[in-house]
């Protein structure tokens, strides 16, 4: 299955939650999900929020897994991968997935700054613009460890878009388990992020069941 190109506005309606897919557009009054549209897509999607229809555990289940793919940006074979190698890790599998998918280099760059989105990030990474350890990397679902530096490659810097955004880095306002010098444009992993660093909204413990039908 090829990766979702449609409109991702839709995605935030159907999990009845906001995704934070569009960057500062998700923070707008222009935001569909909240113009009064935060029923479910599709023909019936208005009606169904009247409907009173009891919610299935499975239901629940499915939809939080879906959520937590869909926020992250990952397909559903790379995401059971993920949960394979969370099972492995000692701890809690749910909070090892969560930490796993925070891990993910399109997720760090996001974090620090360099893009408004993860899928902005994504697109960055792709386009070779960011250096890792002294090497040109340009794969988003590379996982980073502590003590890997992440610089805007020298070339990209003269960029119009690496210009302006060095205008907006903030350092205070990156998670503790990263530091950032916006001056030179890069980063280090301090750490592994922990469970208490991600959104509290998202409940890893359902997706555990999910996969543990």
């Amino acid at each position: 299955m090829a990766r979702y190109t449609g409109p991702v506005c839709k995605l935030c309606r159907r999990e009845g939650d906001k995704l934070f897919l569009k960057g500062a557009r998700c923070v707008s009054p222009k935001c569909p999900f909240e113009k009064d549209r935060g029923y479910p897509p599709g023909a019936h999607g208005r009606l169904a929020q009247f409907r009173r229809r009891r919610t299935s555990d499975y239901s629940r289940q499915l939809r939080e897994k879906q959520k937590v793919r869909r926020i992250y940006g990952v397909l559903e074979r790379q995401f059971r991968r993920y949960y394979r190698v969370a099972e492995r890790r000692s701890g809690l599998t749910g909070a090892n997935l969560l930490i796993v998918l925070e891990s993910r280099l399109d997720n760090v760059v996001y974090r620090l700054g360099f893009a408004d989105s993860r899928p902005q990030a994504r697109q960055l990474v792709q386009h070779g613009h960011f250096v890792v350890n002294g090497y040109r990397t340009n794969i988003p679902s590379y996982l980073v460890r502590p003590q890997d530096t992440i610089v805007v490659r020298e070339g990209s810097r003269k960029r119009t878009y690496f210009r302006e955004r060095a205008e907006l880095l903030d350092a205070a306002s990156v998670p503790h388990w990263l530091n950032l010098d916006p001056g030179s444009m890069a980063a280090r992993v301090l750490q592994l992020p922990t469970r208490e660093d991600i959104s509290a909204d998202l409940k890893e413990q359902l997706v555990v069941e999910y996969y543990s039908r």
